[in-house]
């Protein structure tokens, strides 16, 4: 990790020890087909999370979108969480290979998408993605 991903991984840590307990939190939720394709259809910004509880990097994943939860700009977006072992016909759906994929809608457009990226620079940008 550079340092300046090190710096910025302590402010945000700072940011979130320091938010207020008030502060509007991006919306995690396991995934739902029907839920999905209605948020798609709203155009509302959506992140969906593919992965699994054995999966090293898929955790590491959590820990740095559960920081993010807090800030202000991602409070609009909805992270549709699916199990990679438990729920396959989604997994199939997304064409994603591997667990610890990440991929980005506005609507039903896709902005981004990534594979096993668990740093804080690359997660904050694809949710920013999804804003767009």
């Amino acid at each position: 990790m550079s340092l300046s991903s090190l710096a910025g991984l302590g402010l945000l840590l700072l940011g979130v020890l320091v938010a207020p307990a008030s502060a509007v939190a991006l919306e995690q939720v396991a995934f739902d087909a029907a839920s999905f394709k209605a948020d798609l259809v709203a155009g509302k910004p959506i992140v969906v999370h593919i992965s699994a509880p054995w999966c090293p990097t898929c955790l590491a994943q959590h820990v740095v979108i559960n920081m993010l939860a807090n800030a202000p700009e991602y409070a609009d977006i909805k992270i549709y969480q699916v199990d990679f072992d438990g729920q396959k016909d989604a997994v199939r759906a997304f064409h994603a290979d591997h667990q610890s994929t990440l991929i980005a809608f506005h609507g039903p457009r896709v902005t981004g998408r990534s594979v096993g990226d668990a740093g804080i620079e690359g997660i904050s940008g694809l949710l920013a993605s999804s804003l767009k």
